[in-house]
């Protein structure tokens, strides 16, 4: 893919990202539970892993993470989300190599538990409250059925697409 066009690929995949991920931010929490999200701007992270490759979902998720915090106006959140997100990313790479197109659903469940399990680092090293360990099975939990989520869309999208992403993404 030359130069130009992979820019332009990855800026819009961060537009959408951002675009799910700020009309998610104006859903009232599922549960209450802070910091549980259902995480729907993940599917374009993970789809973009495992379309695109490694170095374009870091991209995507890099670009997100801190427009996210941008435009949401609460800075002090990209800690929690980069936290999160990177060991998330860094799950979704290590699987890349060994799932199949009709497995990226475990990338997702694993990624999210990944994710909250950045997060929960994260909370604990700014508040110095080993406490905030009860709330990890909770967040694990609800991250299984959220990550399923995420990861069953991801598969559908790069299932459906399957010779289109590759005449676009060439």
């Amino acid at each position: 893919m030359r130069k130009t066009k992979k820019i332009a690929v990855l800026g819009l995949l961060t537009a959408i990202a951002l675009t799910i991920f700020m009309i998610e931010a104006q859903i009232p929490p599922v549960v209450p539970v802070p910091g549980v999200k259902l995480g729907l701007s993940n599917i374009v992270t993970v789809f973009t892993v495992f379309t695109m490759g490694p170095g374009a979902g870091v991209a995507v998720l890099a670009c997100r993470v801190f427009l996210g915090a941008v435009f949401a106006g609460n800075f002090s959140t990209i800690l929690y989300s980069a936290s999160g997100g990177a060991l998330a990313i860094l799950v979704t790479i290590g699987l890349r190599k060994i799932l199949k197109d009709n497995q990226l659903w475990a990338a997702g469940c694993l990624g999210a538990i990944a994710h909250s399990i950045g997060q929960m680092i994260a909370a604990i090293a700014i508040t110095r409250t080993l406490g905030l360990l009860v709330y990890l099975p909770v967040m694990i939990v609800i991250s299984i059925f959220t990550g399923l989520f995420t990861g069953l869309c991801a598969q559908y999208l790069v299932k459906r697409g399957g010779k289109l992403w590759k005449t676009i993404f060439k």
